[in-house]
């Protein structure tokens, strides 16, 4: 795949000075400071990258930089590449994304609706309507995590493990166990964070008769040129991944390293991770591993109405139909939402077919544009594209929970700060 042409921020309506602010701001307040090890950063805009930064540590006990090709655990940023790819199999006729989910997993037909009780013995009800598609593309399928821990269902997810990437599981079994379990709500009447992505890959295998992770390497990967996204670090890669820390609590340094104040415990160590071998989980909610290249290949793609290079995914009617608010009622999430994610930072914000999407900045208290849509991962990676302004941002680290530190909120301010040249 052509790699896009650097040149200067003034070039494609960007302020150097304000992107170096930026990188500053990354340094002080994050790094320095031992908030992340280290971090990168592309900016993109009018087919240009405009910035690219890459500071501090991939690994910090082993003095390893950050660089331009480390590899990291984007978790939850795999949710829009399976998102697309199931809407390939739409776009072919395949499938419809009104379609009851039982057509296709017969053992869920008579799924109920979580009343009382606790693993394995539950009162339900039966939902007011079957669960669809669409539930499970913008989350309201009634599915939810296990790291939730607020109610008695996600408890169920915990003591039988479903969904946990590094298990021994597969989406066979997932599928399975998730049939022996409640439904949160009924499907449409509310918005959680759920395993719903990872039905989504299922159902890609399912539907189009290969392997989900071979359906994503075929149709997506290869023909893109995204050499470096796959679901495990192979032996000849793995020098440069980059290791995972989890955020202490203030005041509580768990792990001293030399030089800087040190507010991070090492999480998953790069030379001993359950990533370096192919697992048998294949998540298509959290399970990929990429670069910042390799991402933002995909974003171009999709900046590009669904072509890049001569490749096209989806067609951009489809492309936009996935990046309009679907929620019912036309609500943002906080009105839906039952997951732990509601917090109030996503006010003016709907959910699409795979992406969140802005449908009122001012109601976010930020800076950005209607229709711009984005996610992020577990480790605090996070992307978001605003085809208004023609711009994608990717940011990488890799540090857990993602709420940590309010780096999105901060980082969309001040990049659509360097926007000299709106428009809108």
């Amino acid at each position: 795949m052509l790699a896009p042409t650097p040149a200067s921020p003034e070039s494609a309506g960007m302020s150097s000075t304000a992107l170096a602010r930026v990188d500053r701001h990354l340094k002080e307040r994050y790094i320095d400071a031992g908030r992340y090890p280290g971090a990168q950063l592309l900016v993109y805009r009018r087919g240009k990258i405009v910035h690219s930064t890459a500071q501090g540590h991939a690994d910090v006990e082993r003095k390893a930089p950050v660089k331009d090709d480390t590899i990291f655990r984007i978790y939850s940023m795999t949710k829009p590449i399976t998102s697309v790819a199931f809407m390939m199999l739409v776009e072919e006729g395949r499938v419809a994304i009104d379609e009851p989910v039982h057509k296709y997993i017969p053992e869920w037909k008579n799924l109920g609706v979580f009343v009382a009780g606790s693993n394995p013995a539950y009162l339900t009800r039966p939902p007011a309507r079957p669960m669809q598609i669409v539930d499970l593309l913008r989350h309201t399928s009634g599915l939810t995590y296990g790291f939730q821990q607020r109610s008695n269902v996600d408890a169920g997810y915990r003591e039988r493990k479903i969904g946990e990437v590094v298990t021994s599981g597969t989406l066979d079994s997932m599928i399975s166990d998730l049939a022996q379990m409640p439904l949160e709500f009924s499907p449409g009447e509310a918005w959680n964070y759920s395993l719903s992505t990872d039905v989504i890959g299922y159902l890609v295998g399912k539907i189009s008769g290969v392997p989900f992770e071979q359906f994503l390497k075929e149709r997506i990967f290869k023909p893109l040129g995204m050499n470096d996204t796959d679901f495990h670090v192979p032996a000849d890669k793995a020098h440069r991944f980059a290791a995972c820390y989890s955020a202490d609590p203030p005041g509580e340094l768990k792990f001293h390293a030399a030089e800087r104040k040190a507010m991070l415990t090492l999480q998953d160590d790069p030379t001993k991770s359950a990533y370096l071998k192919p697992p048998t989980f294949f998540s298509g909610g959290g399970g990929l591993c990429s670069t910042a290249a390799d991402y933002l290949t995909f974003c171009r793609a999709l900046l590009n109405r669904g072509e890049l290079g001569g490749v096209r995914l989806l067609g951009p009617k489809t492309l936009a139909l996935m990046t309009t608010n679907h929620l019912p009622g036309g609500l943002d999430l906080p009105a839906l939402s039952r997951s732990m994610f509601s917090e109030a930072t996503n006010n003016g914000v709907g959910f699409g077919l795979g992406f969140a999407v802005t449908m009122d900045p001012a109601q976010t208290l930020i800076a950005g544009s209607p229709g711009e849509y984005f996610w992020g991962g577990a480790a605090a990676t996070a992307f978001w594209i605003d085809p208004a302004e023609e711009l994608i941002t990717i940011f990488m680290t890799q540090v857990m929970p993602s709420t940590a530190y309010p780096i999105r909120r901060e980082l969309r301010t001040m990049i659509n700060a360097a926007i000299t040249d709106s428009n809108l």
